[in-house]
């Protein structure tokens, strides 16, 4: 119940902004209504792929420090203190 109300607190936040940015930078209640509702639209297509493109990252850092250690076995020994 409390990530719904998370969730649901975030998006107010974000239309609050995409309003208020808008319509102090235009002085348009219209203008300022659309980019409420636009943002949060483009916010939920875009952020899988954020999402994706995070992973794919993550999973190629990992892919290269392992085959850096198959390479240098004796470099990556810890030290002794």
């Amino acid at each position: 119940m409390l990530t719904i109300a998370q969730k649901v607190s975030q998006v107010g936040l974000h239309m609050s902004v995409a309003f208020a940015v808008a319509y102090a930078a235009t002085g348009s209640l219209a203008t300022g209504g659309l980019a409420a509702l636009v943002e949060p639209v483009c916010n939920v297509l875009l952020l899988p792929w954020h999402d994706r493109a995070w992973r794919s990252a993550r999973r190629w850092l990992h892919r290269r420090r392992l085959a850096g250690q198959r390479e240098n076995p004796v470099e990556n020994l810890p030290v002794a203190a």
